[in-house]
């Protein structure tokens, strides 16, 4: 995803600039504030600058609302999916941490051959 520095020019480009707020931010999950959450989503996709909306949400850590087209429970499983992408393939840091001693195992294995 592109960096996006926290000052928000992008967002008088924003189709939702125009927009009533508490559509992007809806009071529950079914019912009513379901169907904001998803006329909130319409209205991201067709926005010039939802990229920036997207990113800007993740950087700063915006937990609740609409941003860049996902609701809240997908900026979740994106931050989630994020933070284990920079830690790596599961077990990966015991393999790096692991390695130098596998190195000598091998090494004094090969001295005895």
């Amino acid at each position: 995803m592109e960096w996006v520095p926290l000052r928000q020019d992008w967002i008088r480009r924003a189709a939702c600039a125009d927009e009533d707020p508490e559509l992007f931010f809806p009071v529950g999950a079914t019912g009513p504030a379901e169907r904001d959450q998803e006329e909130a989503k319409r209205v991201c996709r067709r926005c010039p600058v939802a990229r920036q909306c997207l990113a800007y949400a993740l950087r700063s850590g915006q937990t609740s609302g609409v941003w860049g087209g996902k609701g809240e429970n997908e900026l979740a499983a994106l931050r989630k999916s994020r933070a284990a992408a920079r830690r790596g393939p599961p077990g990966r840091e015991a393999q790096r941490r692991d390695t130098p001693r596998r190195e000598a195992h091998r090494r004094e294995a090969r001295e005895r051959s």
